[in-house]
């Protein structure tokens, strides 16, 4: 036992005395004088009531604290242990600066005493830090200011009709509180009224838009989770039927229309073919949240909800874009079976395209046809050539396009490809008594507009980096195109120039609707009546 208690003394550390009254270094080069003020302290009653009270909060499990001496003076208050001089016996030392000092730190920061270790020693309690949640599976719940001003609202609007509100008043909540087109409305209906009872009460909405979380998800995701079906991740064209039966009922700029259900029907339809052809990217009918958001359906949409001239909606929506698809489909459609075959495509813009790139259309290389008539087009196939075939500074009339001239389908356009579909150009070139321009002209002509990483080929990729990549197309292909990019007017590219958020789609569709109107009006002229069509056979515009 004696052994213990020298092996202990021998290795003191000085600094467990807290003795600021003397130096460190003196009880370091001295030790015997370290454990001789060690075993005076260890004789003071004081100590021995410090180790008792510190053995029975050990057994009872309580917090170690540590008892001042109850003598007065400062330097007696801020030392934890008792003392062995006595108060004021001694001159205070210099003030250290407690910034840095790693002493002052672990006091500060709320340090007890181990139970496992020396009294003497002061050790930091660990501090558990609180992680926020920061992922929420059916989204981030509303913060509870904005949750209280909904919940506010909503008493507003279904106060007096502890019912419910039917569909046809159900519109303010749409736009109000969801913040929605309003002709979304009759489908967010419906998605509460799940038992279809013809009512929404006003706990059945709070639980649909509030409580699911759906009110803090952007637009895109609210209107995405109102039109896909409940075991679908995925919209398709049926989705978006009852949103434009909707609109057709609704806006002031379709009214006109309510008296010919027939072209109510081709409207909606005409409107659902264009967005997914800009939309729906991958080609497979489905489309996908994240096409959703990338497109601009949403803000096109909520165009369409605050303009009442629906014409100026260019985006998807505008029915004189949909008066002209329609027009140019029905001109070609000769016996109005809703079909047409090569000979009738071949018609198009004056004959423009070539037998070539009809042949590749209807060999359904770019795009399967969902006409069930072999070898003919249906109308949604017909939607599709055209927007491809009006405005090819798109991406997808590049993609469509793109796969018409890939012959071999190993992603590269090789001279000799784009060469095949020009030897018919050249040809039509001589029987119009045109100069013809060699092909190893024109090929030198459309390496310098592209500007390819590799000279010898063009990629998908080499197109879409290019604003002239369209005029490539026109080239192999449409004659009529190509000679009116040879001969540029400078009028149309001023024009041009001062609308640049107007695409070719939208320069072409304002003057064939132009050109049709005017052919109506003199129609209507010559024949004195209304009807420009014979409406046995053709449609009533």
């Amino acid at each position: 036992m004696d052994m213990d208690i020298v092996r202990d003394m021998a290795s003191l550390d000085p600094e467990l005395l807290q003795l600021p009254e003397v130096s460190q270094l003196a009880l370091k080069e001295k030790p015997k004088i370290a454990e001789e003020l060690f075993c005076q302290w260890l004789s003071l009653t004081e100590t021995g009531k410090l180790v008792k009270s510190l053995i029975e909060d050990a057994k009872t499990g309580s917090p170690l604290t540590v008892a001042s001496s109850s003598g007065g003076g400062s330097a007696a208050a801020n030392n934890s242990l008792p003392s062995m001089f006595p108060a004021g016996s001694v001159p205070p030392l210099s003030p250290r600066s407690t910034s840095g000092s790693p002493r002052f730190m672990k006091r500060s920061s709320g340090a007890v005493l181990s139970p496992f270790s020396s009294p003497l020693k002061v050790v930091s309690e660990h501090v558990k830090e609180v992680i926020p949640q920061f992922y929420f599976q059916n989204g981030r719940p509303p913060p509870k200011e904005l949750k209280e001003q909904c919940l506010s609202r909503i008493d507003h609007l279904f106060f007096g009709n502890m019912d419910g509100l039917q569909i046809q008043e159900f519109k303010i909540v749409t736009k109000e509180i969801c913040k929605l087109p309003s002709f979304l409305s009759s489908s967010l209906f419906r998605k509460i009224d799940v038992e279809c009872t013809g009512t929404v009460t006003r706990d059945a909405f709070i639980e649909y838009w509030i409580n699911s979380n759906l009110m803090t998800k952007d637009v895109a995701t609210q209107i995405y989770a109102i039109l896909k079906q409940t075991d679908c991740k995925y919209l398709t064209q049926e989705d978006f039927k009852p949103v434009l039966r909707e609109l057709l009922a609704t806006h002031p700029g379709l009214e006109f229309l309510q008296g010919t259900p027939e072209f109510q029907e081709r409207y909606a339809e005409t409107v659902i073919y264009r967005i997914f052809y800009y939309m729906n990217r991958s080609g497979n009918g489905q489309l996908t949240l994240r096409e959703l958001k990338r497109g601009n359906l949403i803000a096109a949409m909520q165009h369409a909800d605050e303009e009442e001239d629906i014409n100026k909606v260019l985006r998807y929506f505008s029915y004189e874009h949909f008066y002209v698809i329609y027009c140019k489909f029905w001109e070609l459609d000769t016996d109005h079976d809703f079909l047409i075959d090569k000979e009738n495509l071949i018609r198009y813009g004056n004959h423009a395209l070539t037998y070539r790139i009809v042949e590749r259309i209807f060999s359904q290389i770019p795009r399967k046809f969902k006409s069930k008539a072999e070898g003919k087009m249906g109308y949604e196939d017909f939607v599709y050539f055209i927007l491809a075939e009006e405005d090819k500074s798109a991406e997808p009339s590049l993609e469509y396009w793109f796969k018409c001239i890939d012959l071999d389908g190993n992603g590269i356009l090789t001279a000799n490809e784009m060469q095949f579909f020009y030897e018919e150009q050249l040809h039509r070139m001589e029987c119009m008594a045109q100069e013809p321009v060699l092909f190893e002209d024109i090929l030198c002509q459309m390496i310098d507009m592209i500007g390819p990483e590799n000279e010898s080929y063009f990629t998908l990729q080499d197109l879409k980096g290019c604003k002239l990549s369209g005029n490539i197309f026109n080239i192999l292909f449409n004659l009529n195109k190509f000679m009116q990019f040879e001969t540029r007017d400078p009028f149309l590219i001023r024009q041009e120039r001062e609308n640049p958020t107007l695409t070719e789609w939208d320069r072409f569709a304002h003057r064939e609707y132009i050109r049709l109107s005017m052919e109506e009006d003199g129609e209507d002229a010559s024949n004195g009546s209304g009807d420009i069509w014979d409406e046995s056979l053709e449609a009533p515009f």
